[in-house]
């Protein structure tokens, strides 16, 4: 079995977009899914991209994705990359594919000269806590995220 990761294009939207989909079932928010093909291909593939996206594959088999972004350090003076998601179908766990996924995009952030790499993790998903802790990652612990989505950003955004 031949395992390869490749950057997404835009005929891939549909794909980004199922993946984000199993994603979601997994995380149990596939409620919160309101993304669709149109709003793949007009945020992640113009110039410059609002987040950039690789596939892996097994073979000629997408079995996994990793979409991430470019953030910046103050305290670092330096760029940084911010994992948004990454997930491996199922069926293909165990297979060490998460690993080469977070290998590989750690390999972007060192070839881009960044200072952090990073993600947030639901606090419920022990197998992701103990996988990211057996490969280095730590908690940051003490810090809190806050989000402001629709109506709040709206209003928000008028003052």
């Amino acid at each position: 079995m031949a395992f390869t990761i490749r950057k997404a294009t835009q005929p891939d939207a549909a794909l980004i977009l199922d993946f984000i989909r199993l994603l979601a079932v997994y995380e149990k928010l596939e409620h919160e899914v309101s993304a669709t093909i149109d709003n793949i291909e007009k945020t992640l593939f113009i110039k410059p991209p609002a987040a950039e996206v690789f596939l892996a594959f097994e073979d000629e088999i997408a079995v996994g994705f990793a979409l991430f972004f470019q953030n910046y350090s103050t305290f670092l003076g330096k760029p940084g990359i911010y994992l948004e998601d990454l997930y491996v179908k199922e069926e293909y766990r165990g297979k060490g594919y998460g690993k080469k996924l977070l290998e590989f995009i750690a390999g972007v952030a060192v070839e881009r000269g960044c200072g952090r790499f990073e993600w947030s993790v639901l606090d419920w998903n022990k197998p992701a806590i103990d996988f990211y802790k057996n490969l280095g990652a730590v908690a940051m612990d003490g810090w809190t995220v806050y989000r402001v989505t629709g109506d709040s950003l709206a209003k928000l955004g008028r003052k």
